[in-house]
């Protein structure tokens, strides 16, 4: 996947988070997690944004892995939404959220892996 594909990508699924979030109840513990899914679910996005211009290769790669960890929390925090019964939109809406959401997971994940293992290749030269 190309950089600006995959940048294009992080925000649209932050967009449709936050269309999303309309459909999460409006009581103090849907305020709560609704609250704390737009924070983690925007945090990659700019992140991403952020690693692209990193100044290093170590900078690149903890940029990624809060992009991840970001991530990891949006997944858990839709489940908890899910399981709670804090969502009152539509069941393919929450199964395409957490599709895209842990689909972004791997792809960081993988992204990580390959850059760290790219830098180890380059400094064993």
């Amino acid at each position: 996947m190309k950089t600006k594909d995959l940048e294009e990508r992080i925000i649209d699924f932050t967009v449709f988070i936050i269309n999303m979030i309309e459909d999460v109840k409006n009581n103090y513990a849907g305020n709560y997690y609704g609250n704390q899914l737009i924070r983690s679910s925007g945090s990659p996005a700019l992140n991403y944004g952020e690693a692209r211009s990193a100044e290093s290769h170590k900078n690149f790669v903890h940029k990624m892995g809060i992009c991840l960890k970001e991530l990891r929390e949006s997944y858990n925090c839709l489940r908890i939404i899910n399981k709670a019964n804090l969502f009152s939109g539509n069941q393919v809406k929450m199964d395409k959220a957490l599709d895209e959401t842990n689909q972004l997971i791997s792809i960081f994940v993988t992204s990580i892996k390959t850059s760290k293992s790219n830098n180890l290749n380059i400094k064993n030269r």
